[in-house]
């Protein structure tokens, strides 16, 4: 699914805390927009397995929720929201599209890789593919009420994210045409780090 989706769903997972503990709301809500976000910092450097972990985030989570019921901080809170939005995020895009320029073309089996496994998760398409319409349709489910919800800098972030995952579905399909044309003209010392997905036709 697309980042904007994944950033929002992010900060939905803390959102409760602005409500039922507001001095701990800003920590728990900027870990779990980090953790929503962090998966996709490896879009070019082999997406979807180079920080897509769906068995270690969850994992890892379980630790630090009991170290922030036994510390109650806002730094264990942050850790901890990151660490459960990082493990939804895997989650979200096992349930999504394959890893193709097109996904809609329904050519790739691979949705996300699992190291505890050593092999590629097969998409479930349940979401056709980062930036359809049923994608769109989380981030509104997610994000209209986030905007009643949060407060100060993360409305605009949500607001921001929103534009975003918007403007992004209505040009998903013309940018995978673009794609190849724009990837191809990068300078040779740059091309080993662009997607060979993004190269052909």
């Amino acid at each position: 699914m697309m980042l904007p989706t994944h950033a929002l769903v992010g900060l939905a997972l803390a959102a409760p805390l602005a409500l039922y503990a507001p001095e701990l709301a800003p920590a728990a809500l900027l870990g779990a927009l980090v953790g929503g976000i962090l998966p996709d910092l490896d879009m070019y450097a082999g997406h979807r397995k180079t920080l897509h972990y769906p068995t270690f985030y969850p994992l890892a989570a379980v630790p630090a929720v009991v170290a922030a019921v036994v510390w109650t901080t806002p730094l264990t809170l942050a850790v901890v929201f990151l660490l459960l939005a990082a493990a939804v995020h895997c989650r979200m895009d096992i349930y999504g599209g394959g890893l193709e320029l097109r996904p809609w073309e329904g050519t790739s089996e691979k949705a996300v890789y699992d190291h505890a496994s050593g092999t590629w998760l097969t998409p479930r398409r349940f979401v056709a593919y980062d930036g359809s319409r049923g994608d769109l349709a989380i981030s509104l489910a997610v994000g209209l009420p986030l905007l009643v919800v949060l407060d100060g800098a993360f409305v605009a972030v949500v607001a921001v994210a929103l534009t975003i995952a918007t403007s992004y579905v209505l040009l998903r399909r013309y940018l995978a045409e673009l794609a190849p044309t724009v990837f191809s003209r990068v300078p040779e010392p740059l091309e080993e780090y662009v997607p060979e997905r993004y190269l052909h036709d």
